[in-house]
């Protein structure tokens, strides 16, 4: 592509039109300039789609759509309660253990910060937490989502680079635990002194009482990993499994899903898929082109030239990503991004799973920051207190999501030990 052609998609993209529409607008327009014929456009689209394991993404989003239907959301922030609801800051720390939880369910962090903000920022207001620092530790929380399996954008990250889902699954675990442990700590540091008085502790016969209820959406995850470790199935075919398992409870378990809701469910699937699979296959289109010029190659050969040192890749990596992920949305970004840079890490000898990492959880770090911070967005549309006043309040929060990424980054055994204990490396 061409230097015109950068900055004619550069300008769509600063006037607002979607990603994935002026990736598409553009494309076609090199296309045009070249003389190819327009049919190869249409075929590059859907060749971007064609493949089995992209089917695990619109099955995940409605199993998680299913469990939200059925009302999952109160018995998970119930089990939360019970074990750490007596502590000071405890209905902060509550949040943050259901967004660990509900990450298990839904894989997507905007998924999370809407189902968890109606609840949370409310109920946390009558307690006397300011409204806006509730919803920034919803939104900060809700980053957790994507990390913790299963996780909508480690399938898109195996899909672009081919690699095991399960190993990025696994790879997910000990980052997202400590995402939630920065926060639970920084939580405690900033408001322990005006936080209410700390509940009493929960009886023995509460934690089994919450954990009876509990146990339903705890087993969502849990079937999904250990079908996938197991051999037993596929990470598509464990999706399918999700959106049974999610069907069952829901209609014949707790019977709190009606049949006529199921239409507004899979209405509900249908677009969120239909965004992302676009999004996906526009990005296809893009890397067909960005090949055919070599533009993965060059970049490269100057990265190696001038960066050929692992760290100082790996830290101007980081930053290219934190800046982009403030500019394009995550799921974008890590599409066109990831083929021009997954080479370049192998070249230089850094561990694909641990890379993985560090690129999903930059981007997914990018949904606290605007103009594109999409969990931002969810939460203030529920708090109603402006995205200027989130900011004040979510910034300690991002620090240390950042610090997170910082470790992940330069400590490779945080993302790959798990991986490798269990035979993917």
């Amino acid at each position: 592509m061409s230097g015109l052609s950068v900055g004619l998609l550069a300008g769509v993209l600063l006037i607002g039109l979607p990603i994935s529409f002026s990736i598409v607008l553009i494309c076609g327009w090199v296309a045009v300039e070249r003389g190819l014929p327009a049919m190869l456009i249409a075929q590059r689209l859907f060749t971007g789609l064609d493949s089995f394991p992209i089917m695990a993404i619109p099955l995940f989003i409605l199993a998680g759509e299913l469990m939200n239907e059925s009302g999952i959301t109160r018995r998970i922030i119930r089990l939360s309660s019970a074990f750490v609801g007596h502590v000071r800051t405890g209905l902060c720390q509550v949040a943050i253990l259901s967004s660990v939880i509900f990450a298990g369910i839904s894989g997507s962090a905007v998924a999370d910060a809407s189902a968890l903000g109606r609840i949370f920022i409310p109920e946390m207001e009558r307690e006397g937490y300011p409204r806006d620092f509730s919803a920034a530790l919803i939104a900060a929380a809700a980053v957790i989502g994507p990390i913790i399996p299963p996780s909508i954008p480690m399938i898109i990250y195996a899909l672009i680079v081919g690699e095991s889902v399960a190993a990025l699954f696994l790879a997910g675990v000990v980052p997202g635990l400590m995402l939630a442990m920065a926060l639970a700590v920084v939580v405690y540091v900033r408001v322990r002194a005006t936080a209410p008085a700390p509940k009493p502790r929960a009886t023995l016969p509460d934690l089994r009482a919450a954990l009876r209820q509990g146990i339903i959406p705890l087993l969502m995850p849990v079937i999904i990993l250990a079908t996938i470790l197991g051999g037993v199935v596929t990470p598509t075919e464990a999706a399918a499994v999700a959106v049974l398992y999610a069907l069952v409870v829901g209609l014949f378990v707790l019977r709190t899903i009606a049949l006529s809701a199921l239409v507004r469910v899979f209405a509900s699937t249908m677009l969120l898929s239909a965004v992302l699979l676009f999004i996906i296959a526009a990005a296809n289109l893009l890397n067909w082109l960005l090949t055919t010029d070599q533009v993965p190659q060059r970049f490269a050969a100057f990265i190696i030239g001038e960066a050929a040192d692992p760290v100082l890749f790996l830290i101007l990596v980081n930053v290219l990503l934190l800046i982009v992920g403030c500019l394009i949305e995550g799921m974008a970004a890590m599409i066109v991004l990831v083929p021009i840079l997954a080479p370049v890490a192998a070249h230089l000898g850094i561990d694909p799973i641990h890379f993985a990492m560090v690129v999903v959880l930059n981007l997914m770090i990018g949904l606290l920051t605007p103009p594109m911070g999409l969990c931002l967005f969810v939460v203030d549309g529920i708090a109603k207190v402006g995205i200027a006043r989130l900011m004040r309040q979510i910034w300690p929060l991002l620090l240390a999501e950042i610090v997170v990424l910082g470790l992940v980054t330069f400590i490779p055994g945080l993302s790959t030990a798990l991986p490798r204990a269990l035979g993917y490396r």
